[in-house]
């Protein structure tokens, strides 16, 4: 199993130490360096800012919105930060939510299902810089009837397949990434629950392309966070699980509450939502089970760390990326450490 780090958003007064980390995580061996967007720091920006200052770490959108970008740009994108990078560049792509895709960029919610995979077929179809038409329920390219013409790109990726990547959480969206996409970006992964979750449908989706999981990337991500007290750093993690449970999103759309009750947690998902759509943010704090926030983050001794590595291998996971938690920069490049301390006293190195 690999390791992989993921700096989450730019611009929240830690940029100085992300880049710390992820140099960190360089020199260490870590596999891939993510970044991510949603309505400020953009990760093609972030990206490029850290692999201009590693050496060996692939980088990775986690994830490059869809309704932010043209398919079109986001295949120059993502050939210009491989050609930048010398083959470092890994493509993660999500639809994002109803709030930010409607909200921030005015493109409807709408279908994102067959928007995902006609984007995803005409970016390939970009970037292996064969002439682009396509002719699609959302996009049509050139568009009919005016000056446009079929043009191919004119920047030479530095690899001719560069590893594209889905966020997917629900069933449906988990069987298609399984089909069309090199790998799956996940979040909230309980190793008990994950081939329930994540693995049958991605796998049911391999099949249908006649394919296996053998080059499949599982990549979940899993706050780390090292300590003796297992209760206190549950707590510290409280917020941010009932942020996703409780609050991305509305009542009847929620894709991390859905997937809480998945795991068999529904009476506790609805009363977190409850209270964090009602104002309570510490009410539903205070209501997120411990045994959901352990089961999704790595936290304890580096020994602790090592059992819950070798169970997201057992599951299925293939890279492991870590969102190294701390206080200070010292406290985060410690969990980094204890990563790869844990992932070779587990036997995964």
């Amino acid at each position: 199993m690999r390791l992989g780090i993921n700096l989450g958003y730019w611009g929240a007064g830690m940029d100085a130490d992300n880049l710390a980390v992820a140099q960190e995580a360089d020199r260490l061996g870590y596999d891939v360096c993510w970044a991510a967007e949603a309505y400020g720091s953009d990760a093609a920006t972030v990206l490029a800012w850290v692999a201009a200052q590693t050496e060996r770490i692939d980088v990775g959108s986690a994830i490059f919105q869809i309704p932010a970008r043209q398919p079109a740009m986001t295949a120059m994108t993502a050939a210009t930060l491989d050609s930048l990078t010398k083959g470092r560049f890994r493509l993660g792509l999500g639809v994002s939510g109803p709030q930010v895709s409607e909200g921030w960029y005015g493109v409807k919610f709408d279908k994102p299902l067959a928007r995902t995979r006609e984007y995803v077929e005409i970016v390939r179809k970009a970037m292996s810089r064969e002439r682009l038409s396509f002719d699609g329920e959302h996009w049509t390219l050139p568009l009919p009837g005016g000056p446009g013409k079929p043009l191919k790109l004119t920047v030479h990726p530095e690899r001719p397949h560069i590893p594209l990547y889905i966020a997917a959480i629900g069933p449906k969206n988990l069987e298609q990434t399984g089909e069309i996409a090199d790998g799956a970006l996940l979040i909230f992964p309980a190793a008990e629950h994950l081939e329930e979750t994540a693995l049958r449908h991605i796998r049911a989706g391999r099949e249908k392309a006649g394919l296996t999981m053998e080059g499949f990337d599982v990549c979940p991500t899993v706050p780390l966070a090292l300590g003796d007290d297992v209760n206190a750093l549950a707590d510290v993690f409280r917020p941010y699980t009932a942020l996703y449970v409780g609050g991305m999103g509305s009542p009847k759309q929620n894709f991390y509450n859905q997937l809480a009750q998945r795991m068999g947690y529904e009476k506790e998902a609805a009363e977190i939502q409850a209270k964090y759509l009602g104002g309570d943010k510490d009410g539903a704090a205070a209501a997120v089970p411990h045994s959901l926030i352990d089961s999704t983050t790595l936290l304890g001794s580096v020994e602790r760390i090592a059992d819950g590595m070798r169970a997201y291998a057992d599951a299925g996971v293939t890279t492991l990326t870590l969102a190294p938690a701390g206080f200070t920069l010292d406290e985060r490049l410690a969990a980094l450490r204890a990563g790869t301390e844990a992932l070779e006293l587990a036997g995964l190195a």
